[in-house]
């Protein structure tokens, strides 16, 4: 793969810093609630929020209320999309890092 197309075949989306952080977490943990995922990445609730919904538009992750304790709690998961486009994106790091 030429230099050039690397890093273009992935949505803006999905290849921003934090919200691939979003994503890692994610899939490693499955089901994450809103407040873990911010106490995580070190958000605000703003801007936290605006990195879900960015994912949630593209279609990556989607959303499952959870009652904990009295309490609803709302909670994300990769879509099949996300983890699709997420594993693409792990044997594309190794490829990396097997050709140098």
């Amino acid at each position: 793969m030429k230099t050039d197309q690397l890093y273009t075949q992935f949505d803006s989306v999905f290849f921003e810093k934090t919200r691939l952080s979003i994503v890692t977490v994610l899939y490693r943990e499955n089901l994450v609630s809103f407040s873990r995922i911010k106490k995580i990445i070190g958000g605000t609730d703003g801007a936290t929020y605006a990195h879900l919904q960015k994912l949630q538009d593209a279609g990556y992750i989607n959303t499952k209320k959870d009652i904990t304790g009295n309490k609803m709690q709302t909670c994300y998961l990769l879509t099949k999309e996300g983890k699709k486009v997420f594993q693409r994106y792990i044997a594309f790091m190794e490829n990396i890092l097997v050709e140098h």
